[in-house]
This record gives structure tokens, C-alpha cells and sequence, in this order.
């Protein structure tokens, strides 16, 4: 048995929040994170979705585990990243190090776009 993610209630505790990250409120992240069965293909025991959203309803960053990318067989994990119109495997550790990797992409892209300095 893995030892108990200390983290995970944190990421958990986002489910169904939605944050406005630019001054101008064109850019907002969605949270949607629940506790499912440990799984092949979930094997964390979490359900995620972690979207960042553009002014004209455009996903330019997501992080979640809700279908096999690429080459990916059944029974095996489902994690994956989303940046633009790229989808690649994500490598899941814990809930601490999945919500460090989503901010540092949100404020990639928010830089690219001008949004934040």
C-alpha cells in the first residue's frame, strides 16, 4: 500500500473552484477533483480536471487524467497534460507537485500572452 498523500485533501478541497488569474478577467482556471476508485488507468484514486480558460473560452492549459493519450493502452495511466493544441503524457507524483507543474504552465502562458510580467 503507497503511503497517504498528505497534499491530496488540498488539491480535493479545490473541486468546483473557479479563479479569476488576470486583472482584465479574461483568464479563469477551473478546478474539478474527485475521489474515484483506484484504478489501471486511475491509480491515484482521483478523477482531475485543472483548465486554464482564455478570454474566448479557449483551453490553452489543462492538466487531467479523463481519457488515454497517444499510444497509451488500456489499463494504463491516464494522466496528461494539455498546452495549446499539444497533448503529452504527464507523469503524476502527488497532488503538491500536480498543482506546482499547472501554475508554472498558467504562468507561462499568461507571460506569452502579455497577461502577467
Amino acid at each position: 500500500m503507497e503511503p497517504r498523500d498528505p497534499t491530496l485533501d488540498v488539491l480535493l478541497d479545490l473541486d468546483g473552484q473557479v479563479l479569476v488569474v488576470d486583472p482584465a478577467g479574461g483568464h479563469w482556471v477551473r478546478f474539478v477533483v474527485t475521489r474515484v476508485p483506484v484504478s489501471p488507468e486511475k491509480p491515484h484514486g482521483i478523477d482531475y480536471s485543472l483548465t486554464l480558460y482564455g478570454p474566448e473560452g479557449e483551453r490553452p492549459v489543462g492538466f487531467d487524467n479523463a481519457h488515454p493519450v497517444g499510444r497509451q493502452r488500456r489499463g494504463e495511466s491516464q494522466d496528461h497534460r494539455h498546452r495549446l493544441r499539444s497533448i503529452r503524457p504527464y507523469e503524476y507524483r502527488d497532488a503538491a507537485t500536480l498543482l506546482a507543474d499547472f501554475w508554472t504552465m498558467v504562468d507561462a502562458v499568461l507571460r506569452e500572452r502579455g497577461v502577467i510580467r
